[in-house]
């Protein structure tokens, strides 16, 4: 973009993204602003958002996701689903969900999967992928297009069908913003976006205190500077979701990278193509994201009446037969084809890769077991 370049009457200074641009602007007009509305901005503005304008995905995009990896990853997905609809009794009619579907890969796995398992819940179930971004719902239905299954899509759970709902989220919340408070002196002050003296973009402690009920139980004992995150967003999201699932029946499956039980520090990163960079850099053109606080999400569900199961992604795939799976699939294959898919295994569950990394919550009726989730936990 050239410095003379024009949108929606605003120039593009030199060295920044439109979006940067624009952020300055409101931040000069109306002062600073908190983690979570850049955060916002960054990634859902509707001009200059990240997931409004750009390919994240694959090789060629900034980061690569467990369903791009391989094949073997939206199976398992599937068969889960299978085996939690078998053991809430099989309910009819049902809608199937993917929310936050990407490029619709991990669908197409899942739907081709179902189709072997089971033609007639194929043949009857409603599928639904739950998509904000119209550029990215396109590029799903050119992903689905030879499927003969019957695909809709929707922008919220709001307006799926009043079935029980059996429903997938693969890396949802980790794009779902976020608040950060800073420990200084005796209380807890707001991360603020501001412009330092050279109209810069910088983060700074904000001036009023933060009502404690806000923070984790464990906050008063976190040392000076100590970041914490919370996530209203992340949570009233879950809530619809255990509503939904409480309300008409169902399950759902959710994974991402995050931690298990409560922790300090900050989590918020930007990727661009395939590394890290400072959040700050180039509003708009990178993936902003922070890890998922898992048992702040079970304790939502369970809040609900319904059951929470965690682990690991590497536990959870590997338990769900990874490792048979890529034996069957490398059988007749020669050794390159061996080695593609031993790699890809490594990287879904291998401990260096993302198999501690990532975490799931499987969210079942209470009593329901589905392996490899036995007993409630």
């Amino acid at each position: 973009m050239g410095d003379g370049d024009r949108k929606a009457g605003y120039a593009i200074a030199a060295g920044m993204t439109r979006l940067k641009t624009r952020i300055v602007e409101l931040i000069g007009a109306a002062g600073p602003i908190p983690v979570n509305h850049y955060m916002a901005l960054c990634l859902f503005d509707p001009l200059d958002g990240y997931y409004t304008t750009r390919e994240p995905f694959g090789a060629a995009g900034d980061f690569v996701t467990a369903p791009e990896i391989s094949q073997m990853f939206g199976e398992l997905i599937a068969v889960w689903l299978y085996e939690a609809w078998l053991a809430t009794g099989r309910p009819m009619p049902v809608t199937i969900a993917e929310i936050g579907p990407g490029r619709g890969t991990l669908m197409k796995d899942m739907l081709r999967t179902l189709s072997r398992l089971d033609p007639a819940l194929t043949a009857g179930a409603s599928f639904a992928l739950i998509e904000t971004s119209p550029r990215l719902a396109d590029v799903q239905k050119q992903t689905l297009a030879a499927t003969p299954a019957a695909i809709g899509w929707h922008e919220s759970i709001d307006t799926l069908p009043q079935t029980p709902l059996f429903i997938v989220g693969n890396e949802l919340f980790d794009a779902v913003p976020i608040r950060q408070f800073v420990r200084a002196g005796t209380g807890w002050r707001e991360r603020m976006i501001g412009l330092d003296g050279a109209d810069e973009l910088h983060v700074f402690a904000g001036a009023g205190s933060v009502d404690p009920t806000l923070l984790p139980g464990d906050a008063e004992n976190a040392p000076q500077g100590a970041i914490v995150e919370v996530a209203p967003a992340r949570a009233a999201l879950m809530a619809s979701i255990a509503e939904r699932l409480a309300g008409l029946g169902g399950a759902g499956l959710f994974l991402d990278y995050g931690y298990l039980r409560p922790g300090i520090g900050d989590t918020l990163q930007a990727l661009r193509k395939h590394d890290h960079e400072d959040v700050l850099a180039n509003p708009g053109e990178a993936d902003l994201t922070a890890h998922v606080d898992f048992a702040a999400l079970a304790a939502i569900v369970r809040a609900h009446g319904l059951d929470a199961h965690l682990s690991t992604q590497g536990e959870f795939l590997v338990e769900m037969g990874l490792l048979e799976r890529a034996g069957q699939l490398g059988a007749n294959a020669n050794e390159a084809a061996r080695e593609k898919i031993a790699g890809e295994v490594e990287r879904l569950a291998g401990p260096q890769a993302m198999g501690d990394l990532f975490k799931v919550l499987a969210v079942l009726p209470a009593g329901i077991a589905v392996p490899p989730f036995a007993t409630a936990d």
